[in-house]
């Protein structure tokens, strides 16, 4: 598939650019296959496509998810594509996973000091950026109906059998970098696990025809 002209923030262009795809095991694509179905079917229909990445805390894995699927929508000049992100219960953006994404080129701003900060994640200069902040996925800032809801972590997929609203229900789970806070290889743990969702859903929208 051929990518048209992106306003995508310089640094993150760079890094997509070198995302390897090859390191997705033909398991793995099997994974990721329902997604890429739900995708183009939307697309083929001219309909708008609404996923909400879920996990159990709302606070790191699909928080990734959410930001690199909208990055990759953009990316690949996928329209009407709106990705969210909540969990089955709110506590708080991991704030490594801000430092992880700004690290990698993302403008992060953050609105406001509450113990749920919310923050501004901007990947691109003409676009709204992803307002990223834990709360649980039936909250009124997530899609009610006609949506896909995939299930980052295994606790989160085992524990919600079905998800209310949602159209296709879609297990795509993360290993938890939270296995390595407050150790020296946090910092070098999250930008791998940034790097594997990023790659994996660059592989995904790659796979989509206009």
């Amino acid at each position: 598939m051929i990518t048209t002209k992106t306003n995508i923030l310089p640094e993150i262009e760079s890094l997509i650019k070198e995302l390897n795809t090859d390191s997705i095991t033909a398991d793995r694509k099997v994974v990721l296959q329902p997604l890429v179905d739900y995708i183009q079917e939307k697309t083929n229909a001219s309909e708008e496509i609404r996923i909400n990445f879920i996990c159990t805390h709302n606070s790191r894995r699909s928080h990734l998810s959410q930001v690199w699927a909208q990055t990759m929508a953009n990316y690949y000049g996928i329209k009407n594509v709106f990705c969210y992100s909540g969990g089955t219960e709110a506590t708080a953006l991991f704030p490594m996973v801000a430092e992880t994404l700004e690290n990698q080129g993302f403008q992060i701003q953050k609105l406001s000091e509450t113990t749920n900060p919310v923050y501004a994640i901007k990947y691109a200069d003409n676009e709204h950026p992803v307002i990223g902040f834990s709360k649980s996925y039936e909250d009124p800032f997530n899609p009610s109906e006609q949506f896909a809801a995939v299930m980052t972590c295994s606790q989160a997929d085992g524990g919600c059998p079905f998800i209310a609203g949602a159209e296709k229900r879609v297990p795509i789970t993360f290993e938890d970098p939270k296995a390595f806070d407050n150790t020296p290889q946090q910092a070098e743990k999250y930008a791998e696990r940034s790097i594997q969702i990023a790659t994996e859903l660059f592989y995904i929208f790659s796979q989509i025809n206009k």
